[in-house]
């Protein structure tokens, strides 16, 4: 690269320019110092070329009176700094060689003296000038003092010995003109506080020596939230994450110190702090993590005015009465220029360590949890001599009824499985000689994924040896109530929860886990109802109708603009499209004929206005489905029972169900029929177990039952509702193993493969196993619903999204060919 010099003033310059003719300055990289070359004989003098730039005169007589009249004794033409044993170290410095100040980059002239130990270290390579005309030429450029401010200069920092103001000039305009060059960043020589990092570095090399002098920080002596008034006047190092910066002035600058738990943050005011690795205070950038030390001041009162904080602010305990007088600081790392981080800021999945970090309520969720877990072991351990016992993760494949992540192993032929569940282990605890056991387990289910689940899961597990059911749904009661008084300082009634069976649910509420504070039962209508109308609300033959009121407003016109919109949303197109037949939806209206029921009949209409004590507004709500046993979760109508009070709670018309209603659903079927959608347990019967096939029958009657009519055995299995959301479920076992033997091979009719699954079962079950019941509390959905949220996704640290994949580490990932022969897998080629 060239670049031209123009005629130069001054009696240094004709002497240079050789009466005025232009010279060519050519600057290259170089490994080694910053130097100039091509002064020739007097010129050479360093002492020289200063007095004639700071204005002095007779510069040449006293040069020619020798080194030591006005060198330093430190030899003709050589800087005095040239002589340092570090800086001689990394180069060779002599007089033909004389230091070119024009180019030191910014951070040498703020280090106070030369040389720089840190710029010389990582001075290479460098840049360096073929001609001091060039700083002749700088002299022209007019700079003004705020080009000293920018690059961080005093007037009394005596950094070179040009004490002269308008030496001082042409320092300042020189590393504005540099900084300028389309090769000035490339070198390092960046004039900004912000990039001003001494001489061309090795990024590497800058990284290492960074990271080495955090092994140097003295430890935190307090938290941000601890500090009072009295710890005023003591010195106190203290670690945590920049949050903004305030600069007043060019000595003052005020900073808030956000706590390590981001919860709480205390002022930090910096009056004459010195750069720390060349960074200034005041050019820290929010969310970096530091350590800081200081001295803790009363704060000064300040008259009371209205606060405009915004929510962000709100979320942030602000220690009000002292404030830290800063004496030093330490970056334990830099937070990036490229991320945008303000409230307004909002990150994706693929960053969700951002998420959680620029979140308040996530942050809260995790704590609420780690809370949650801890209260729990600590009172079923202290309270209910419970042990905690892990199970493994790496378990066997048994059809129990969900589908299982397989881990393959480098044995052809052999996997393990994911554990559902840690069922099996822990019936296995309770022949072991275990009487209470419980855990935190991790569960893992390859299902299709919604808002509550997840393909992997936690739940508190517990099993109780010489146990029924009964005894399980008493310890998890107070186990609830403690959780409700000592998480929440809500004080739940004494009682015992209410309980209702699966079948009273279903035809109720339509629903196995009802919501049962929003009211709309739904009733049996089919027999009251004109049998042309039955036949035009569906194709089935003698179907079994149902209907509901739902009470919205009183006025006809607003109920029937509900409906309309409701029927024409997205959320209405599974029932629009069930193939039993669409709902039928009428208005009561007074001034209607037979008040909107006329398709029922006069006898029908009748009936149904006392039956449902139908008012002006009211909706009535109708649905056929086939005459057959209650199977799975919900019926259609029940499905439309929620989406309808969902709607109308969106829209304004409602008010959100409020309250805690815990209720125990129990006496569900043994056996359902088998489904397209879960595997089952793969018997030949045509029935799966409706939970696992582990579970007892609930009464002697229901064992005469088993080889007869297996869909109509009743289970002793309950499960624990709360506002509609299942958070648990469990069940007295088989403790018999010729019980056991005869439900899988005899009911279910699994091959003997499939039983050589359970063999391990089956001999444990031999050995004198007791009675025993447990359950399961679903850990993430009783946090979320305690949270409030209607996603398990929201208090999960790393959820996975709807594709069960995780973003921000990138999971799952594809398999290598290494990996495929490594474990003996070859991929099916797909059509």
């Amino acid at each position: 690269m060239r670049l031209r010099a123009g005629k130069c003033g001054g009696e240094g310059a004709r002497r240079h320019n050789a009466g005025g003719r232009m010279q060519t300055m050519e600057w290259r990289v170089s490994p080694g110092p910053v130097v100039s070359r091509g002064w020739r004989g007097r010129e050479s003098c360093w002492w020289c070329a200063r007095s004639r730039l700071g204005g002095r005169r007779g510069g040449e007589k006293k040069c020619n009176a020798g080194a030591g009249r006005h060198h330093g004794g430190t030899g003709h033409g050589t800087p005095p700094w040239c002589h340092s044993p570090l800086f001689r170290a990394r180069s060779t410095c002599d007089q033909s060689l004389p230091y070119c100040p024009c180019l030191a980059p910014a951070s040498f002239l703020r280090a106070g003296n030369w040389p720089c130990p840190r710029a010389i270290r990582t001075a290479t390579p460098v840049l360096f000038c073929q001609s001091v005309c060039f700083m002749h030429q700088l002299r022209r450029v007019g700079a003004v003092r705020s080009s000293l401010r920018r690059c961080g200069l005093r007037r009394d920092h005596h950094l070179l010995p040009l004490h002269h103001a308008q030496a001082q000039r042409v320092i300042s305009a020189a590393h504005k003109h540099v900084a300028s060059l389309p090769f000035a960043c490339a070198a390092g020589l960046h004039t900004s506080r912000r990039h001003c990092v001494g001489a061309t570095s090795n990024p590497a090399v800058d990284a290492l020596a960074a990271y080495k002098q955090t092994f140097n920080v003295p430890p935190p002596s307090h938290n941000v939230s601890d500090l009072s008034l009295d710890d005023v006047g003591q010195e106190v190092v203290l670690y945590g994450y920049i949050n903004t910066v305030r600069v007043m002035s060019k000595k003052l600058v005020f900073a808030d110190l956000l706590a390590q738990d981001l919860g709480s943050s205390v002022q930090l005011v910096s009056v004459t702090v010195p750069p720390q690795s060349g960074v200034e205070f005041r050019d820290l950038a929010a969310q970096t993590p530091v350590a800081v030390r200081g001295v803790v001041k009363q704060k000064k009162e300040k008259p009371t005015t209205a606060s405009h904080e915004t929510a962000a602010q709100a979320e942030v305990q602000r220690l009000e009465h002292v404030e830290v007088q800063l004496s030093d600081f330490h970056v334990l790392n830099h937070f990036p220029t490229d991320i945008k981080f303000s409230e307004m800021s909002t990150f994706g999945p693929e960053q969700r360590h951002l998420q959680i970090r620029h979140s308040k309520s996530i942050r809260d969720a995790l704590a609420f949890r780690s809370t949650l877990a801890s209260f729990c072991r600590r009172y079923l351990e202290d309270e209910h001599n419970f042990v905690e016992v892990e199970t493994p993760l790496l378990f066997k494949s048994t059809p129990e009824g969900a589908r299982e992540f397989l881990v393959p192993t480098r044995t052809p032929g052999h996997a393990y499985a994911l554990p559902q569940s840690p069922q099996q282990y822990k019936q296995i605890l309770m022949a072991s000689g275990i009487p209470r056991y419980f855990q935190i387990a991790r569960c893992f289910r390859d299902e299709d994924l919604r808002a509550d689940r997840q393909p992997e899961f936690t739940q508190l597990d517990l099993e109780m040896a010489f146990a029924r059911g009964s005894d399980v749904m008493l310890i998890i009661e107070k186990l609830v109530k403690r959780i409700w008084h000592q998480m929440m300082d809500i004080e739940l009634a004494e009682e015992a929860f209410p309980r209702m069976s699966y079948h009273e649910a279903m035809s109720r509420f339509g629903s196995d886990k009802p919501d049962t504070r929003l009211g709309m039962e739904i009733a049996r209508i089919g027999h009251m109802l004109p049998v042309d109308l039955v036949s035009k609300i569906g194709p089935l033959t003698d179907p079994i109708v149902e209907g509901f009121k739902f009470a919205l407003s009183e006025a006809p016109n607003d109920t029937r603009n509900f409906v309309s919109d409701f029927m024409s949303s997205p959320e209405a197109g599974p029932f629009i499209s069930n193939p039993d037949g669409q709902p039928g939806i009428f208005i009561f209206d007074p001034r209607k004929p037979l008040s909107g029921l006329s398709p029922f009949g006069f006898e029908a209409a009748e009936y149904l206005e006392e039956h449902l004590n139908l008012a002006e507004g009211d909706m009535v709500v109708i649905q056929a489905r086939k005459n057959e046993l209650f199977s799975g979760g919900s019926t259609p109508l029940g499905a439309l029972r929620l989406a309808l009070h969902r709607a109308a709670v969106s829209k304004g018309l409602l008010p959100e169900a409020t309250g805690w209603n815990f209720l125990w659903i129990n006496e569900f079927p043994l056996f359902s029929p088998t489904n397209d959608t879960d595997p089952g347990q793969g018997g030949a019967a045509g029935i799966a177990s409706t939970h696992h096939p582990f579970t007892a029958p609930l009464s002697p009657a229901d064992v005469d039952l088993l080889a007869s009519d297996p869909l109509a055995v009743t289970a002793e299995h309950y499960d624990l509702v709360l506002n509609g959301v299942e958070i648990g479920g469990g069940s007295k076992r088989i403790h018999h193993h010729k019980m056991q033997e005869f439900i899988l091979k005899d009911v279910l009719k699994m091959s003997e493969d499939r039983m050589q699954h359970f063999g391990h079962l089956l001999e444990v079950l031999r050995a004198g196993c007791p009675p025993h019941a447990g359950i399961a509390l679903g850990f993430d959905r009783l946090c979320a619903i305690m949270r409030g949220t209607d996603s398990i996704r929201d208090v999960i640290a790393f959820p996975k999204d709807g594709r069960g994949k995780d973003a921000l580490v990138g999971s799952p990932s594809s398999l290598t060919e290494s990996q495929l022969n490594t474990y003996h897998l070859k991929l099916a080629n797909r059509k």
